[in-house]
């Protein structure tokens, strides 16, 4: 079964120029962990972004399905969701959902971006100055992923952490309207074999 997303829960994004990192976090302050509003910050721009419920639905579909694969395959991981990473002065952000292998880590090893309005891509450049290692980016139903290497990112056809998932069916996956579908069609394309 396959979601559709009903398009009139689009986010809603405001974004102003000329802040300084001290204006940044004095508003910052002013929103400490409201549920559905991520704050960021880069090059002097701050943006609002209000979520809407398709965003929740698949970021945390993505992570269910991302989590329950690796408890599938026995690969320790660490979750760290859409905590606050950042660079003083320079960038801070929340990854709609965050993961670090071998140990937690301030920045995590991969980060999650769902994108339901604008402000993909353009995301590339802050986890860029984070350091963060591979970024995937869903939008209209499509997984891109990037991988940081000398300093750039470059799209790459499989995960680096995660060599041997199907993105294919874990794209198909993420479409589903039931988490216990998704789960079940994870597992019996996936990991079957």
């Amino acid at each position: 079964m396959t979601q559709v997303l009903s398009k009139q829960y689009q986010d809603d994004r405001i974004t102003y120029h000329g802040m300084t990192w001290q204006q940044f976090k004095l508003i910052d302050s002013a929103f400490e962990n409201p549920k559905g509003v991520r704050i960021s910050f880069y090059k002097g721009a701050l943006e609002i972004v209000s979520t809407s419920v398709d965003h929740e639905f698949i970021k945390t579909m993505i992570g269910a399905l991302l989590e329950f694969y690796c408890f599938e395959i026995e690969l320790e991981i660490f979750p760290s969701g859409s905590c606050t990473q950042q660079i003083e002065a320079e960038v801070s952000l929340q990854a709609d959902e965050s993961y670090s292998f071998d140990r937690l880590k301030p920045i995590p090893d991969l980060s999650i971006e769902v994108v339901m309005t604008s402000g993909g891509l353009d995301k590339l450049k802050r986890y860029q100055a984070l350091g963060t290692p591979e970024v995937w980016f869903w939008e209209d139903g499509t997984l891109r992923l990037y991988r940081l290497r000398d300093r750039e990112y470059h799209q790459i056809a499989r995960s680096e952490w995660l060599p041997d998932l199907d993105l294919e069916l874990f794209r198909q996956s993420t479409l589903m309207s039931s988490m216990l579908e998704a789960k079940r069609a994870l597992r019996q394309g996936q990991l079957s074999n």
